[in-house]
C-alpha cells in the first residue's frame, strides 16, 4: 500500500516550482502579465495626438503594406520603417530591434519580439535566451551566428514581453516580409508559436507542429520550440526535439 506523501512536502516543492519559474521570467524581463483589452477610446473632445508619418504604407485587410522594391536591400527596408509608429508597441520601447547577421543567410532565424535586454542594446536574441540560441546555432549545428540572420516578427518590445497583439503584427508584417525578400534565405526557422502561427497562416500548437515542414512564400519552414520555453522546461527531451529541428534545417539549407 502507498503511503500518502507529506503535505508539507508537497507544498514546499510547489512552492520551490513556483520561485524558480518566477527568477527564469525575471531574467528574461517579463514583470508583468497583463490581460487582454479593448483599447480605450479617447473623448470626443480630445484632440488627436501628434504621431510621426509612416512612409508610403496603406492598408489592406488588416495588414499595413509598404511601397518597397521588389527586391530590397535591408537597408532599405530598415529606411522605410524609419522611427516607426505604426501601432501602440512605439510608446514603450526604449529602440527598434531590426534584425542582425548576415545580410545573405541560408539560414533565417523568426522570434516573436524583443525582451528587455534586446530593447535595451537594440540586438534580437541577446539575453538568456538569445545565450542559448548562440550555442544552439554554435556548438549545435557548427554555425557561427554571424553567418545566419536573426530577426522577429515585432520589431518594438510588448509590454511586460506580451504577446503582440493582431493589429501589432499586422502593422509590423510587412517589415518581416521585407526583410524576407532581402535575404532570400533557404530555410526559415521559427522560433515558438506567435512566429510559426504568423508564417503558417493559422494559429497553431508549437508542439504538435515543430520537427515538420511547411512552406512561407515557396521557402520551406521548420517550426521549432522558442529558446525561453526550453530554459522554462529544461529537459533532455526538449533539447533533443530542438536539436533534431536544427539538423534538419542545416541539412535542408545545404541541399542543392
Amino acid at each position: 500500500m502507498s503511503v500518502p506523501a507529506d503535505p508539507r512536502s508537497v507544498l514546499r516543492s510547489v512552492v520551490a516550482s513556483a520561485r524558480a519559474c518566477v527568477e527564469e521570467l525575471a531574467e528574461e524581463g517579463v514583470d508583468a502579465f497583463e490581460p487582454l483589452a479593448a483599447p480605450a477610446i479617447a473623448p470626443a473632445s480630445a484632440p488627436p495626438r501628434a504621431a510621426a508619418a509612416p512612409r508610403s504604407t496603406t492598408s489592406s485587410g488588416g495588414t499595413a503594406t509598404v511601397a518597397l522594391p521588389e527586391r530590397p536591400s535591408l537597408e532599405e527596408v530598415r529606411d522605410v520603417l524609419g522611427e516607426c509608429r505604426r501601432c501602440r508597441l512605439c510608446e514603450g520601447r526604449t529602440q527598434i530591434v531590426f534584425g542582425d547577421g548576415n545580410p545573405r543567410a541560408e539560414i533565417l532565424f523568426v522570434g516573436e519580439g524583443p525582451g528587455e535586454q534586446e530593447d535595451l542594446r537594440g540586438m534580437p536574441f541577446c539575453g538568456r535566451a538569445g545565450e542559448l540560441l548562440t550555442s544552439m546555432i554554435e556548438k549545435g549545428m557548427g554555425v557561427s551566428r554571424r553567418d545566419v540572420y536573426i530577426c522577429n516578427v515585432v520589431k518594438c518590445r510588448p509590454p511586460g514581453n506580451r504577446t503582440p497583439l493582431p493589429d501589432e503584427v499586422a502593422a509590423c508584417r510587412p517589415f518581416l516580409d521585407g526583410q524576407i525578400q532581402a535575404i532570400r534565405p533557404k530555410v526559415i526557422v521559427a522560433l515558438g508559436k506567435p512566429a510559426a502561427s504568423l508564417l503558417l497562416g493559422r494559429d497553431i500548437a508549437i508542439t504538435k507542429v515543430r520537427g515538420t515542414w511547411h512552406e512561407y512564400r515557396g521557402i520551406p519552414v521548420m517550426p521549432t520550440l522558442h529558446p525561453a520555453y526550453v530554459l522554462r522546461q529544461y529537459t533532455p527531451e526538449n533539447r533533443r526535439l530542438v536539436w533534431e529541428d536544427l539538423k534538419a534545417a542545416l541539412a535542408k539549407s545545404r541541399e542543392a
